[in-house]
Order: structure tokens, then C-alpha cells, then sequence
């Protein structure tokens, strides 16, 4: 039945045909097989066999992976999956999971799966078995829709490594960000500079409880920066008092393109309310 699986798998099939390796099979992991019959001789298993005995193997003499320490698990898999291979595995070994002890029977398995590719649609359960605080953040108020199949974590995250300790498929943060939301990537003639590198100044990217996935509410986020100002209003008394109570419950009430405009305000001064 083993040899059912393997064959069927992406090991003992798809493998040989999409990337032209050398026959893979189960010498391939786990050492040459002729070390377990090496003891055997016909003549002993016919004596056995005319005792009832059943011969086996000495299978102490093959590779058990699962007995490895990952580093080594891995290693056994980066024979093949090499950066010239069908998987682009060259960074695995500086990633954060391999630093941590994770190996590639963490997430894969050999033998059962009829396809080692994991669907993306299974990935956020298979990376909450680790990431839990991760899971919660998704379950809060405001959140990407990774729960509802709509967003997966490798959207963002390539698992086998990364040029970042967040494992990000992009160079930055930003450049992550902008693959969904393009309207925000500019470049502006007026920037919001302090945020225009780095979108986790403002926002979680899994899940928060205030809106927008912000850190915190307005208009305390923006105060984190900015000193606040008084709104001179021509109509005085009551009526500017009111107007500047309103102002510090939501800056984006009059900054309304926080992340960036093409246009000047109405002071001329880019202060991004256009």
C-alpha cells in the first residue's frame, strides 16, 4: 500500500515528469536498500521459510527521517529542491522556520499526500497550527478576509523564505502592501512621508480591533506624530467650538488622502486634504 501512495504522489510521479530529475524513489531519502539484504542469502530464507520464520530486513540500516533533527530532515530535501530544481528553495536555510527548527515534514507529508503542493486555500490552517496569536488577529473586528477564503498567507508570505524575518514574497513591506491596494503606491507630489516607506507606521496586517486595520484610533494614531491645531472658523462662538471638537475626534474628516495627493490643499501647503 506504501508503494501505492508513493507512486501516486508528487515524489514518485510529478516529479520525474515536470522536472526531469533522475528517477526518484525511496533510495532516494533513505540510503541504498542493498544495506538492509545485505545479511541475506537465499539459503537463509529458505531455512527460515521451511521453520515458519518470516526474514525481514535490516532496516536499522536505512535512513529514518522522522529520527533526523530538521536541519538534516530538510537537508534531505534540498538535494533535489535546490534553487536549479522544480522548487526555488535557495533560501530555506536563512529563513526564520529553518532558523527555528522547522523542517519540510512540518507542512508536507511524503508518503500520504497524493500532491505535496499544499492548496492555498489551505494554508491558513495549516500555518495556525503554529501562528495562533496570528489566528486570533484574524478573528478581530477589522481583519483580512483570510478566514472567509478570500485572502491566503502566502498571498504575502512565501514559507520557504524570504529577503525579511516576516518570510514577505516582496522586498518590503510596502511593496507587499501595493500588489492589493495599487491607489496607494505613487509616487505623490505630496507624500505623507512618514508612513510612505512603511505601512505597518499606521496599519496591523493581519487584524485589528480599530477600523481600517489601524494600531490605534483617530485621532490618537496621527497624534503619535503630529502636533494638533486649532481650527479658526469666521463664524466664531458656538458654531467654532463645535467645528473643533469634531476635528479631534477624525483627522481623515478633513485629511482625507492620508496616504498621499497629487493635489495641493487649500493652503498651498500639500497638507493632503484634497
Amino acid at each position: 500500500r506504501l508503494k501505492k501512495y508513493f507512486d501516486a504522489s508528487t515524489m514518485g510521479a510529478q516529479l520525474k515528469k515536470e522536472s526531469g530529475l533522475p528517477l526518484v524513489d525511496c533510495e532516494s531519502c533513505h540510503g541504498p536498500g542493498s544495506l538492509a539484504i545485505k545479511g541475506l542469502t537465499r539459503k537463509l530464507v529458505a531455512e527460515n521459510a521451511k521453520k515458519g520464520i518470516k526474514t525481514t530486513c535490516d532496516y536499522k540500516t536505512l535512513i529514518d527521517l522522522k529520527a533526523l533533527p530538521a536541519p538534516a530532515q530538510s537537508l534531505i530535501c534540498l538535494k533535489c529542491h535546490t534553487a536549479n530544481a522544480t522548487f526555488n528553495l535557495h533560501n530555506w536555510n536563512a529563513s526564520i522556520h529553518a532558523v527555528n527548527g522547522v523542517s519540510c515534514f512540518d507542512c508536507h507529508t511524503v508518503h500520504k499526500s497524493p500532491d505535496l503542493k499544499v492548496r492555498p486555500i489551505d494554508t491558513a490552517r495549516l500555518c495556525f497550527r503554529c501562528h495562533q496569536t496570528t489566528q486570533v488577529e484574524f478573528s478581530l473586528p477589522s481583519h483580512h478576509p483570510v478566514n472567509e477564503g478570500r485572502v491566503f498567507c502566502t498571498d504575502c508570505h512565501n514559507p520557504h523564505g524570504g529577503s525579511s524575518a516576516m518570510l514577505l514574497r516582496k522586498k518590503t513591506i510596502k511593496a507587499t502592501c501595493v500588489q492589493c491596494h495599487p491607489e496607494k503606491r505613487g509616487p505623490f507630489v505630496f507624500e505623507h512621508a512618514d508612513v510612505a516607506a512603511d505601512c505597518m507606521n499606521c496599519h496591523t496586517p493581519h487584524g485589528s480591533v480599530n477600523n481600517n486595520l489601524l494600531v490605534a484610533r483617530q485621532p490618537f494614531l496621527c497624534l503619535q506624530c503630529h502636533v494638533g491645531h486649532r481650527i479658526n472658523s469666521p463664524a466664531g462662538g458656538k458654531a467654532s467650538a463645535a467645528i473643533g471638537s469634531a476635528f479631534y475626534s477624525k483627522c481623515t474628516d478633513c485629511h482625507s488622502n492620508i496616504h498621499g495627493s497629487d493635489t495641493p490643499s487649500f493652503s498651498g501647503k500639500g497638507r493632503l486634504t484634497q
